[in-house]
């Protein structure tokens, strides 16, 4: 079965897409094997999964010119968003660019590592786009409410969360011990000691289980996006006592980038009337922050986070100050919701499901705008088979528009061109797996199966 995928011609055509369907909404057993065709198929046609250290570390060193990673949480409409990455990816010769999703966005949109690693790989197969598959777990975050009741189990949580991810093929992991840090404190080492001792330790936690030829690329946070900005020496404060923990643990390497919080917020903030309010951005101190890591700790540059909502003539000074990375996902979420060829009666009932099922999520002074848009992501699991089963004609006028928003941030954030940049310091080796017990799912022959 393996073999009929290494004609390009059906690897870029409707097998593909019965194959991925298999994937998601098979039973257990067909769950299994197609995920293990789709890595499989991926090995053989050159899409791995990679770890994007090396090329960080190579920014961080000036060997490469200043661009910016877009990051982006593909919750709704998977596949088809994928799709339109690579699609737009292989247009503008694009290889530094990351698919992720975060411990909370794993819950709520339904979406397993395996499954997440399976469905981006297929997107990528089908598109035609070879190359480094980076996979990020993004902000595998401590539950600081849980972690004061019970710190123990909330670490063995996202432990457990870590060995999932390496193991379906996520190469990129942001430990996120931001949550932790207490600004009570009487200095800025104090405040930032227990999330740099904990990052340390997930840091080591992570190398000791990272598969053999993988150098995860390992992101820590000194400041909880939507909080306060941070600064220099909150950064200095971080990365003195991040350093001195992994040496005593024995780990090496450590980070290659660093999240900051420079003004934004996961979702923007909501107006009354759903729109989203502009966002005053510190670009000075995200340039600064992004010129100490890289030339004081050797890292690749500061982080973004939050800035999908932002103004399109935004996204230029993100290269420009030199960020390593961008966190992008509201934005396209919202495009798949508030498309103009969802079908009416789709939004209709997502809205009515998000008013009785989210309404816990209400808050007291807040329109029915505000609530909808901030709560609506909660729907996305619960109704994801009825996107993935959206007429085509619908999910490629809807995958269009996505094409054009990545095209546009891939060339604002200057990472157009970086494919022969990203193939020179990245270069995963194959990594064949075992096959599951029990006969292979065969892909259908019927042309109209991906319909």
């Amino acid at each position: 079965m393996l073999q009929q995928f290494d004609d390009p011609a059906v690897r870029q055509g409707p097998n593909m897409d019965a194959l991925v369907r298999e994937a998601v909404f098979g039973n257990e057993d067909a769950k299994t094997q197609a995920r293990w065709m789709l890595w499989e198929i991926g090995q053989r046609a050159g899409v791995r999964p990679a770890s994007i250290h090396e090329l960080y570390l190579a920014r961080g060193r000036g060997e490469v010119p200043p661009f910016t990673t877009p990051a982006m949480n593909v919750r709704i409409l998977s596949y088809d968003t994928g799709r339109a990455i690579f699609r737009a990816a292989q247009r503008l010769d694009v290889g530094a660019v990351i698919c992720e999703i975060a411990r909370s966005e794993i819950a709520y949109t339904d979406q397993r590592p395996a499954e997440y690693v399976a469905v981006m790989t297929a997107a990528a197969l089908r598109e035609g786009f070879k190359g480094p598959l980076f996979i990020q777990g993004d902000h595998v975050q401590v539950n600081a409410k849980k972690y004061a009741a019970d710190a123990a189990g909330e670490l063995k949580a996202l432990r457990a969360l870590i060995e999932e991810e390496l193991q379906a093929g996520f190469y990129n992991i942001d430990v996120d011990t931001s949550t932790l840090v207490d600004l009570s404190k009487p200095n800025l080492d104090e405040q930032q000691r227990t999330n740099y001792e904990r990052a340390a330790e997930l840091t080591q936690f992570i190398r000791e289980r990272q598969p053999e030829g993988v150098t995860v690329s390992v992101g820590a946070e000194i400041g909880e996006v939507g909080g306060k900005n941070s600064d220099v020496h909150e950064l200095q404060a971080f990365m003195e006592g991040y350093n001195r923990t992994i040496r005593r643990l024995g780990t090496s390497p450590g980070i290659s980038k660093i999240s900051v919080q420079t003004g934004t917020s996961h979702g923007g903030v909501v107006l009354p009337d759903g729109t989203i309010a502009k966002v005053q951005l510190d670009l000075a101190a995200l340039k600064a922050l992004s010129h100490d890591a890289r030339t004081k700790y050797g890292l690749g540059g500061a982080v973004q986070h939050g800035a999908s909502t932002l103004p399109p003539e935004a996204f230029s000074q993100f290269p420009a100050c030199e960020a390593v990375e961008i966190h992008l996902a509201t934005n396209f979420q919202t495009l798949v919701f508030d498309h103009p060829a969802l079908p009416a009666d789709l939004r209709r009932d997502v809205n009515a499901w998000v008013k009785n099922e989210a309404k816990d999520e209400w808050k007291k002074g807040d329109t029915e705008e505000q609530f909808i848009y901030k709560s609506r992501k909660k729907a996305i699991g619960p109704f994801k088979q009825r996107f993935w089963d959206l007429p085509a004609d619908v999910r490629a006028a809807i995958g269009a528009d996505l094409e054009k928003t990545f095209a546009f941030l891939f060339e604002q954030l200057r990472v157009k061109g970086t494919r022969a940049a990203t193939d020179r310091y990245v270069k995963p080796k194959l990594a064949s797996h075992a096959a599951p017990r029990g006969a292979l799912v065969a892909a259908p022959d019927d042309a109209e199966a991906g319909e």
